[in-house]
């Protein structure tokens, strides 16, 4: 395949735009409502007000707070609203990161240096979490020197605080639950994992990066929601993601502690360095000013009532979509989704199959295995897509009950073989092997 250079001569601003934006064709557009995933949307006055916070901050680098003070105003006033929201008191600290895996990731590492500086008879520390946490986790540990065990689910597919119990040894020293998990929405027992926690004095995070800015809103409409933030003794840390249900742009997230002296295990100081001393508070070193700035904006511009309103609209929607799923012959969906995330599976047709005769209707959900399932994230925007989508659910479900078993073609056919290895190292290898040709220079 012939390798790509750099042009000898520069085009034209409306000709590479114009070229930009016809790259786009093939995208989900998700503005439409059929994406549900990936995206958040909340509507075009929300879009519009993130798209100008950040260009007013285009440029700007959040890595020297005595360069742009405005920054380091907006971040630490964002950490103080954000640390409250999740009833985090004074003493409440944080830093804004660029996405949900740098969160988790200074989390882990924070517990990790916590427990050498408390725990120094530890030499191969370990930490226990349920089969449905996120895989950042395993990034983390995986990059950290941590071994990760990992503790099966009861049947709704929320962590077994017993299982958990059960697998803390002299080396563990960090527990981790969600709320709420990516694979079937659910909230993990954060209460009782949290006093187990405190009981063992073991660091407790919780990954909210998913349901953070929902939970808060959903529980002030009324909603049954279990504490699962710093009400609860044990946690020690929390990741959120703003630029999930924050509807920002994607780049800004956040990871909190229950106060200072937790957080500084975070930071990173190299002082002996000739180009002055080296001080960063998360894994980044640049940060781009747009992301706190936008970060900053929305929660200026939504407020509270503006929160409500769309957890409100993107709640509704889920109980339509999951009581019209349900009514479906053959479909269920796994447990009882307590917020805006959830997924559904069959007994009787191939879901695989089903998501690409729903993609045929253009319609985007995203494939899971072990079990087999399509997920959703539901948008406050989706509300106005019910009704569509149902139909052509319906419909694409009908048409394959009829049709009998096929043999699964495409993406169907990846996560069947996937799921279906009992070598789960095989399987690894195949992802590995799929993930490295999709990174190639297509002709």
């Amino acid at each position: 395949m012939k390798q790509l250079s750099l042009p000898k001569k520069g085009m034209a601003k409306e000709e590479v735009l114009s070229l930009l934006h016809s790259f786009k064709s093939g995208d989900s557009d998700w503005h439409d409502g059929h994406l549900f995933g990936l995206v958040y949307y909340a509507g075009e006055d929300v879009e519009d007000m993130a798209r100008e916070a950040y260009a007013a901050y285009m440029f700007e680098n959040a890595l020297s707070p005595f360069d742009f003070p405005s920054l380091l105003k907006m971040e630490t006033e964002f950490i103080s609203m954000v640390g409250s929201l999740f009833h985090g008191d004074e003493a409440a600290a944080g830093s804004m990161t660029s996405g949900g895996t740098e969160s988790i990731l200074m989390a882990v590492k924070a517990a990790r240096d916590w427990a050498r500086a408390h725990q120094p008879e530890i030499k191969a520390p370990e930490m226990v979490a349920p089969l449905t946490i996120h895989p950042a986790f395993n990034k983390a540990a995986d990059y950290l020197g941590l071994k990760i065990i990992q503790t099966p689910v009861d049947g709704e597919f929320r962590a077994e605080v017993g299982a958990m119990k059960e697998s803390i040894t002299p080396n563990t020293i960090l527990l981790a639950a969600t709320a709420v998990t990516y694979p079937h929405g659910m909230i993990d027992p954060i209460a009782e994992i949290g006093a187990l926690a405190a009981a063992r004095n073991l660091w407790f995070h919780v990954d909210g990066c998913l349901g953070g800015y929902m939970l808060p809103f959903l529980e002030k409409l009324g909603n049954e929601i279990p504490p699962f933030d710093f009400r609860v003794p044990g946690v020690r840390s929390m990741s959120v993601d703003i630029h999930k249900y924050g509807y920002v742009s994607k780049g800004v997230s956040t990871v909190l502690y229950r106060n200072i002296d937790l957080r500084q295990h975070q930071f990173y100081v190299y002082a002996d360095w000739p180009g002055g001393v080296y001080a960063t508070p998360s894994l980044s070193g640049a940060r781009p000013g747009g992301a706190i700035a936008s970060a900053w904006a929305i929660l200026h511009c939504l407020g509270e009532e503006g929160f409500l309103k769309l957890a409100k609209a993107a709640r509704q929607a889920t109980v339509k979509l999951v009581e019209g799923i349900q009514a479906i012959p053959g479909l269920f969906v796994f447990g009882k989704p307590p917020a805006t995330v959830f997924s559904f599976g069959s007994d009787k047709i191939n879901v695989y199959q089903l998501a690409v005769k729903l993609k045929e209707r253009g319609w985007h959900l995203h494939s899971q295995h072990r079990p087999a399932s399509l997920h959703l994230t539901i948008s406050p925007y989706h509300e106005k897509i019910v009704e569509p989508f149902l139909k052509d659910l319906r419909g694409a479900a009908a048409e394959l009950a009829a049709a009998g078993p096929a043999e699964p073609a495409g993406e169907a056919a990846l996560y069947g073989m996937m799921a279906t290895l009992p070598d789960r190292k095989a399987a690894k290898a195949l992802a590995l092997q799929y993930l490295n040709n999709l990174y190639r220079l297509k002709e």
